[in-house]
Protein backbone atom coordinates (compact mmCIF):
# COMPACT_ATOMS: atom_id res chain seq x y z
CA UNK A 1 0.00 0.00 0.00
CA UNK A 2 1.12 3.69 -1.14
CA UNK A 3 1.64 5.87 1.79
CA UNK A 4 -0.23 9.23 0.95
CA UNK A 5 2.80 11.01 -0.11
CA UNK A 6 3.48 8.77 -2.49
CA UNK A 7 -0.23 8.77 -3.55
CA UNK A 8 0.43 12.70 -4.29
CA UNK A 9 3.22 11.92 -6.43
CA UNK A 10 1.71 9.50 -8.26
CA UNK A 11 -1.51 11.16 -8.78
CA UNK A 12 0.24 14.08 -10.11
CA UNK A 13 2.35 12.59 -12.78
CA UNK A 14 -0.21 10.43 -14.16
CA UNK A 15 -2.40 13.80 -14.47
CA UNK A 16 0.53 15.74 -15.94
CA UNK A 17 1.20 13.14 -18.05
CA UNK A 18 -1.86 12.87 -19.66
CA UNK A 19 -2.17 16.39 -20.25
CA UNK A 20 1.32 16.65 -21.82
CA UNK A 21 2.39 13.14 -23.07
CA UNK A 22 5.81 14.18 -21.84
CA UNK A 23 7.67 11.80 -19.25
CA UNK A 24 7.24 14.27 -15.81
CA UNK A 25 10.14 15.69 -13.90
CA UNK A 26 10.59 16.34 -10.09
CA UNK A 27 10.77 20.17 -11.31
CA UNK A 28 7.27 20.15 -12.89
CA UNK A 29 5.57 18.51 -9.98
CA UNK A 30 7.12 20.55 -7.62
CA UNK A 31 6.75 24.31 -9.63
CA UNK A 32 3.40 23.01 -11.28
CA UNK A 33 1.38 20.83 -8.76
CA UNK A 34 2.12 22.64 -5.25
CA UNK A 35 3.37 19.72 -3.25
CA UNK A 36 5.55 20.13 -0.56
CA UNK A 37 8.33 18.62 -0.45
CA UNK A 38 11.48 19.66 -2.00
CA UNK A 39 12.78 18.06 -5.88
CA UNK A 40 15.22 15.75 -4.01
CA UNK A 41 12.63 14.44 -2.05
CA UNK A 42 9.90 14.42 -5.01
CA UNK A 43 12.83 12.57 -7.21
CA UNK A 44 13.30 9.98 -4.16
CA UNK A 45 9.75 9.63 -4.02
CA UNK A 46 9.65 8.80 -8.23
CA UNK A 47 12.58 6.45 -8.05
CA UNK A 48 10.78 4.60 -5.28
CA UNK A 49 7.70 4.39 -7.13
CA UNK A 50 9.64 3.28 -10.14
CA UNK A 51 11.39 0.75 -8.34
CA UNK A 52 8.06 -0.88 -7.07
CA UNK A 53 6.16 -0.93 -10.92
CA UNK A 54 3.89 2.48 -10.66
CA UNK A 55 6.23 4.13 -12.69
CA UNK A 56 8.15 3.64 -15.95
CA UNK A 57 11.34 5.70 -17.15
CA UNK A 58 11.93 5.94 -20.97
CA UNK A 59 15.18 5.69 -22.08
CA UNK A 60 15.78 9.36 -23.50
CA UNK A 61 14.23 11.62 -20.63
CA UNK A 62 15.30 11.68 -17.13
CA UNK A 63 11.16 12.53 -16.27
CA UNK A 64 8.80 9.53 -15.51
CA UNK A 65 6.01 8.10 -16.89
CA UNK A 66 2.78 5.97 -15.58
CA UNK A 67 2.99 2.20 -15.99
CA UNK A 68 0.05 -0.13 -16.02
CA UNK A 69 -0.04 -1.14 -12.49
CA UNK A 70 0.51 2.79 -11.87
CA UNK A 71 -2.48 3.74 -14.16
CA UNK A 72 -4.04 1.01 -12.12
CA UNK A 73 -3.84 2.32 -9.17
CA UNK A 74 -4.78 5.90 -9.77
CA UNK A 75 -8.14 4.16 -11.33
CA UNK A 76 -8.86 2.47 -8.77
CA UNK A 77 -7.81 4.96 -5.69
CA UNK A 78 -6.97 8.15 -6.88
CA UNK A 79 -9.08 8.66 -10.03
CA UNK A 80 -11.87 11.38 -9.52
CA UNK A 81 -15.27 10.52 -11.28
CA UNK A 82 -16.63 14.28 -11.15
CA UNK A 83 -14.50 15.49 -14.25
CA UNK A 84 -17.32 16.90 -15.75
CA UNK A 85 -18.56 20.67 -16.68
CA UNK A 86 -21.88 21.87 -16.62
CA UNK A 87 -21.43 22.62 -19.93
CA UNK A 88 -21.18 19.05 -20.81
CA UNK A 89 -24.26 18.06 -18.52
CA UNK A 90 -26.16 20.32 -20.45
CA UNK A 91 -24.90 18.71 -23.54
CA UNK A 92 -25.08 15.40 -22.46
CA UNK A 93 -29.44 16.22 -21.49
CA UNK A 94 -29.76 18.00 -24.79
CA UNK A 95 -28.56 15.03 -27.38
CA UNK A 96 -30.46 12.28 -24.65
CA UNK A 97 -33.42 14.41 -24.57
CA UNK A 98 -33.70 13.76 -28.39
CA UNK A 99 -36.71 11.48 -29.35
CA UNK A 100 -36.12 8.31 -30.09
CA UNK A 101 -38.32 5.48 -31.88
CA UNK A 102 -36.21 2.71 -31.16
CA UNK A 103 -34.16 1.67 -28.07
CA UNK A 104 -31.24 0.78 -30.65
CA UNK A 105 -31.32 5.07 -31.56
CA UNK A 106 -30.84 5.87 -28.37
CA UNK A 107 -27.38 3.83 -27.74
CA UNK A 108 -26.35 5.52 -31.22
CA UNK A 109 -26.87 9.06 -29.56
CA UNK A 110 -24.94 8.14 -26.42
CA UNK A 111 -22.29 6.79 -28.23
CA UNK A 112 -21.87 9.57 -30.19
CA UNK A 113 -22.04 12.33 -27.62
CA UNK A 114 -19.56 10.33 -25.33
CA UNK A 115 -17.07 10.46 -28.57
CA UNK A 116 -17.97 13.82 -28.46
CA UNK A 117 -16.76 14.92 -25.07
CA UNK A 118 -14.24 11.99 -24.84
CA UNK A 119 -12.47 13.19 -27.98
CA UNK A 120 -12.23 9.14 -28.18
CA UNK A 121 -13.39 6.41 -30.49
CA UNK A 122 -16.46 5.08 -29.14
CA UNK A 123 -18.05 1.52 -29.91
CA UNK A 124 -21.42 -0.16 -29.04
CA UNK A 125 -23.33 -2.79 -29.66
CA UNK A 126 -27.08 -3.55 -28.59
CA UNK A 127 -28.46 -5.75 -26.13
CA UNK A 128 -28.94 -9.64 -26.09
CA UNK A 129 -32.78 -9.11 -27.30
CA UNK A 130 -33.84 -13.15 -27.19
CA UNK A 131 -34.48 -12.60 -23.32
CA UNK A 132 -36.88 -9.44 -23.93
CA UNK A 133 -40.29 -10.41 -23.28
CA UNK A 134 -42.80 -10.53 -26.34
CA UNK A 135 -45.26 -7.22 -25.47
CA UNK A 136 -46.72 -7.52 -28.51
CA UNK A 137 -46.40 -8.98 -32.42
CA UNK A 138 -48.46 -7.58 -35.06
CA UNK A 139 -49.01 -8.61 -38.96
CA UNK A 140 -49.57 -6.96 -41.24
CA UNK A 141 -50.82 -7.32 -44.83
CA UNK A 142 -49.11 -6.04 -47.46
CA UNK A 143 -50.06 -7.70 -50.40
CA UNK A 144 -51.70 -11.26 -51.26
CA UNK A 145 -48.64 -13.00 -51.14
CA UNK A 146 -46.47 -10.39 -48.27
CA UNK A 147 -46.85 -9.94 -44.80
CA UNK A 148 -45.18 -7.09 -42.30
CA UNK A 149 -44.16 -8.33 -38.51
CA UNK A 150 -43.29 -5.61 -36.06
CA UNK A 151 -42.42 -7.47 -32.35
CA UNK A 152 -41.90 -5.17 -29.62
CA UNK A 153 -40.35 -5.71 -26.67
CA UNK A 154 -40.85 -5.04 -23.03
CA UNK A 155 -37.68 -2.81 -22.81
CA UNK A 156 -39.19 -1.01 -26.05
CA UNK A 157 -36.90 -3.03 -28.90
CA UNK A 158 -38.25 -3.05 -31.99
CA UNK A 159 -37.86 -5.67 -34.56
CA UNK A 160 -39.75 -5.96 -37.86
CA UNK A 161 -39.53 -7.88 -40.77
CA UNK A 162 -40.70 -9.00 -44.02
CA UNK A 163 -42.33 -12.19 -44.78
CA UNK A 164 -42.93 -13.60 -48.17
CA UNK A 165 -45.08 -16.53 -49.24
CA UNK A 166 -45.57 -18.83 -52.35
CA UNK A 167 -49.27 -18.89 -52.03
CA UNK A 168 -52.41 -16.39 -51.50
CA UNK A 169 -53.14 -15.51 -48.03
CA UNK A 170 -55.72 -13.58 -46.67
CA UNK A 171 -56.84 -10.63 -44.11
CA UNK A 172 -58.70 -13.83 -42.41
CA UNK A 173 -55.68 -15.81 -41.94
CA UNK A 174 -53.53 -12.74 -40.87
CA UNK A 175 -56.21 -12.05 -38.22
CA UNK A 176 -55.84 -15.87 -37.00
CA UNK A 177 -52.32 -15.42 -37.27
CA UNK A 178 -52.24 -12.04 -34.94
CA UNK A 179 -55.05 -13.84 -31.91
CA UNK A 180 -52.86 -17.20 -31.80
CA UNK A 181 -49.43 -15.22 -31.98
CA UNK A 182 -50.53 -12.85 -29.45
CA UNK A 183 -52.56 -15.10 -27.20
CA UNK A 184 -49.60 -17.97 -26.99
CA UNK A 185 -46.66 -15.07 -27.20
CA UNK A 186 -46.75 -12.20 -24.83
CA UNK A 187 -45.00 -11.93 -21.80
CA UNK A 188 -42.73 -14.52 -23.07
CA UNK A 189 -38.96 -14.14 -23.89
CA UNK A 190 -38.13 -14.01 -27.87
CA UNK A 191 -36.52 -17.32 -27.90
CA UNK A 192 -39.53 -18.95 -27.36
CA UNK A 193 -40.41 -18.58 -30.99
CA UNK A 194 -38.67 -22.44 -31.95
CA UNK A 195 -39.44 -25.28 -33.59
CA UNK A 196 -42.20 -26.43 -30.38
CA UNK A 197 -43.76 -23.20 -31.22
CA UNK A 198 -44.19 -24.08 -34.97
CA UNK A 199 -45.38 -27.65 -34.12
CA UNK A 200 -48.19 -26.04 -31.75
CA UNK A 201 -49.27 -23.23 -34.54
CA UNK A 202 -49.46 -25.68 -36.90
CA UNK A 203 -51.69 -27.47 -34.69
CA UNK A 204 -54.12 -25.06 -33.70
CA UNK A 205 -55.02 -23.43 -37.54
CA UNK A 206 -56.70 -26.01 -39.71
CA UNK A 207 -55.10 -24.35 -42.80
CA UNK A 208 -51.76 -25.11 -44.76
CA UNK A 209 -48.38 -25.64 -43.39
CA UNK A 210 -47.29 -23.00 -46.15
CA UNK A 211 -48.58 -19.96 -43.85
CA UNK A 212 -46.82 -20.72 -40.58
CA UNK A 213 -43.33 -22.01 -41.52
CA UNK A 214 -42.42 -19.27 -43.34
CA UNK A 215 -43.89 -16.94 -40.44
CA UNK A 216 -41.64 -18.75 -37.88
CA UNK A 217 -38.21 -19.18 -40.30
CA UNK A 218 -38.38 -15.19 -40.77
CA UNK A 219 -39.12 -14.24 -37.42
CA UNK A 220 -36.12 -16.37 -35.92
CA UNK A 221 -33.92 -15.10 -38.82
CA UNK A 222 -34.55 -11.59 -37.52
CA UNK A 223 -34.03 -12.35 -33.78
CA UNK A 224 -30.88 -13.96 -34.12
CA UNK A 225 -29.73 -11.45 -37.21
CA UNK A 226 -25.61 -10.87 -36.44
CA UNK A 227 -25.41 -8.19 -33.84
CA UNK A 228 -24.39 -3.88 -34.82
CA UNK A 229 -22.16 -2.53 -34.05
CA UNK A 230 -21.98 0.98 -33.49
CA UNK A 231 -18.42 3.05 -34.22
CA UNK A 232 -18.18 6.76 -33.74
CA UNK A 233 -14.75 8.81 -33.49
CA UNK A 234 -12.18 6.26 -35.14
CA UNK A 235 -10.42 9.31 -36.34
CA UNK A 236 -10.06 11.08 -33.14
CA UNK A 237 -7.60 8.52 -32.53
CA UNK A 238 -4.50 9.90 -34.84
CA UNK A 239 -4.67 13.46 -33.46
CA UNK A 240 -3.02 11.25 -30.52
CA UNK A 241 0.86 11.68 -30.29
CA UNK A 242 0.95 8.34 -29.76
CA UNK A 243 -0.65 7.29 -33.05
CA UNK A 244 2.42 8.52 -34.74
CA UNK A 245 4.01 5.43 -34.41
CA UNK A 246 2.77 3.70 -37.46
CA UNK A 247 2.92 0.07 -35.67
CA UNK A 248 0.39 1.36 -33.03
CA UNK A 249 -1.76 3.06 -35.57
CA UNK A 250 -1.97 0.18 -37.93
CA UNK A 251 -2.90 -2.01 -35.14
CA UNK A 252 -5.39 0.34 -34.11
CA UNK A 253 -6.85 -0.12 -37.47
CA UNK A 254 -6.71 -3.77 -37.68
CA UNK A 255 -8.80 -3.80 -34.29
CA UNK A 256 -11.60 -1.77 -35.69
CA UNK A 257 -11.49 -4.27 -38.68
CA UNK A 258 -11.73 -7.13 -36.26
CA UNK A 259 -15.68 -7.50 -35.55
CA UNK A 260 -15.50 -10.48 -33.36
CA UNK A 261 -12.56 -9.11 -31.72
CA UNK A 262 -14.80 -5.06 -31.09
CA UNK A 263 -17.72 -7.95 -29.95
CA UNK A 264 -15.54 -9.61 -27.53
CA UNK A 265 -14.51 -6.56 -26.39
CA UNK A 266 -17.17 -4.87 -25.29
CA UNK A 267 -19.13 -8.27 -23.80
CA UNK A 268 -16.02 -9.14 -21.60
CA UNK A 269 -16.88 -7.76 -17.66
CA UNK A 270 -20.55 -7.56 -16.92
CA UNK A 271 -20.31 -7.50 -13.39
CA UNK A 272 -19.66 -3.86 -12.81
CA UNK A 273 -21.60 -0.52 -14.28
CA UNK A 274 -17.95 0.66 -15.50
CA UNK A 275 -15.08 -2.15 -16.36
CA UNK A 276 -11.86 -1.11 -17.14
CA UNK A 277 -8.89 -3.02 -19.11
CA UNK A 278 -5.40 -1.13 -19.20
CA UNK A 279 -2.62 -2.88 -21.43
CA UNK A 280 -1.81 -6.14 -20.34
CA UNK A 281 -5.13 -6.21 -18.32
CA UNK A 282 -7.00 -7.06 -21.71
CA UNK A 283 -7.56 -10.74 -22.44
CA UNK A 284 -7.05 -10.46 -26.04
CA UNK A 285 -3.45 -10.11 -27.63
CA UNK A 286 -4.25 -7.21 -30.22
CA UNK A 287 -5.23 -4.80 -27.33
CA UNK A 288 -2.51 -4.75 -25.13
CA UNK A 289 -1.18 -1.69 -26.01
CA UNK A 290 -4.32 -0.16 -25.64
CA UNK A 291 -6.95 0.34 -22.59
CA UNK A 292 -10.56 -0.30 -23.06
CA UNK A 293 -13.03 1.22 -20.56
CA UNK A 294 -17.11 -0.14 -20.82
CA UNK A 295 -20.39 0.52 -19.56
CA UNK A 296 -23.61 -1.18 -20.03
CA UNK A 297 -26.80 0.55 -19.98
CA UNK A 298 -30.53 -0.65 -18.85
CA UNK A 299 -33.40 0.65 -18.47
CA UNK A 300 -34.99 -0.98 -14.86
CA UNK A 301 -33.50 -4.62 -14.72
CA UNK A 302 -33.52 -4.75 -18.95
CA UNK A 303 -30.19 -4.62 -20.79
CA UNK A 304 -30.05 -1.81 -23.33
CA UNK A 305 -26.28 -2.83 -24.25
CA UNK A 306 -22.66 -2.09 -24.09
CA UNK A 307 -20.78 1.44 -25.16
CA UNK A 308 -17.36 1.14 -24.59
CA UNK A 309 -14.32 3.63 -25.18
CA UNK A 310 -10.59 2.38 -26.85
CA UNK A 311 -7.79 4.36 -26.70
CA UNK A 312 -4.05 4.51 -25.68
CA UNK A 313 -3.01 3.63 -21.97
CA UNK A 314 -2.58 7.37 -21.19
CA UNK A 315 -6.01 7.65 -21.32
CA UNK A 316 -8.04 10.85 -19.60
CA UNK A 317 -9.61 7.94 -17.36
CA UNK A 318 -11.20 10.56 -15.26
CA UNK A 319 -13.12 12.50 -17.56
CA UNK A 320 -14.33 9.14 -19.27
CA UNK A 321 -15.45 7.62 -16.27
CA UNK A 322 -16.88 10.87 -15.02
CA UNK A 323 -18.58 11.12 -18.80
CA UNK A 324 -19.65 7.17 -18.74
CA UNK A 325 -21.20 7.47 -14.82
CA UNK A 326 -23.42 10.66 -16.09
CA UNK A 327 -24.48 9.25 -19.55
CA UNK A 328 -25.06 5.86 -17.34
CA UNK A 329 -27.78 7.74 -15.13
CA UNK A 330 -29.61 9.68 -17.57
CA UNK A 331 -30.07 6.37 -19.56
CA UNK A 332 -31.30 4.83 -16.41
CA UNK A 333 -33.94 7.73 -15.90
CA UNK A 334 -35.61 7.06 -19.65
Amino acid sequence: MLDNRKKKVLQAIVDEYINTAEPVSSNTLVNKYGLEYSSATVRNEMAELEKIGYLDKPHTSAGRVPSAKGYRFYVDELLKDDNISLEEIKYIQSKLETKVNQIEDLTKIATTTLSEITHYTTVSIGPNVIKHNIEEIKFVLLGSRMLMAVILTDAAMVKETIIKFDEDITQEQIDTVNYIFNNKLKGQPLEIIDKPLEEYLISEMKYSVNVIRPIIEQLKKVIHEEEKLYLQGANKAFELPEFKSLELAKNFINILDEKELMLDMLQTGIAKDINVYIGEENENEELKDFSVVTFKHSIGNKDLGTIGIIGPTRMNYSKVISVMKYISKKLNEK
